[in-house]
């Protein structure tokens, strides 16, 4: 059996975990694409998607690799992980990241966008969503700064 494993993983190049999940993922892209292929809005739908593809791979790729790169720089790390303590970089990259996702969710409402549905929906107005992300934004970069403290006492210690 240890022998039949070790023959997949050698001409697979992973385990068969990994092919069954991906088995899975192709199965679930195929329930949706069967799902859209009977919608009107089929078409616009995957214009967005290429179009969100594209604006991914030219301009916000390029962006965050420079980003990345500048704040390589700015901490000094070459290396992805240093030989001795925790990471800053990690630290702040993973709040970044976060606090970038939520600005795009949020973007319409931080823009004030759709100002009259939303307070028709909802009966409340558009204003706090800009402090609410700095917030969480803050938040975010605190509890990294937290954690990153508590490992490099941790690292210190022993």
């Amino acid at each position: 059996m240890r022998d039949l494993r070790a023959r997949f993983r050698a001409a697979y190049g992973a385990s068969g975990w990994h092919l069954l999940l991906l088995v899975g993922c192709f199965a679930v892209a195929a329930w949706v694409a069967m799902r859209l292929a009977g919608e009107a809005t089929a078409g616009r739908m995957l214009l967005w998607f290429v179009g969100a593809v594209v604006a991914h791979d030219l301009v916000l790729f390029p962006v965050y690799a420079a980003a990345d790169r500048a704040l390589r720089t700015t901490v000094g790390e070459r290396r992805a992980r240093p030989a001795s303590g925790p990471s800053l970089l990690n630290h702040l990259r993973v709040p970044a990241l976060a606090a970038a996702l939520l600005f795009l969710v949020y973007l319409p409402g931080i823009l004030r966008q759709g100002r009259e549905t939303y307070l028709a929906a909802t009966g409340q107005d558009q204003q706090p969503f800009l402090a609410r992300w700095l917030l969480a934004s803050g938040a975010l970069f605190l509890a990294s700064g937290v954690r990153y403290a508590f490992r490099r006492w941790r690292a210190r210690r022993g």
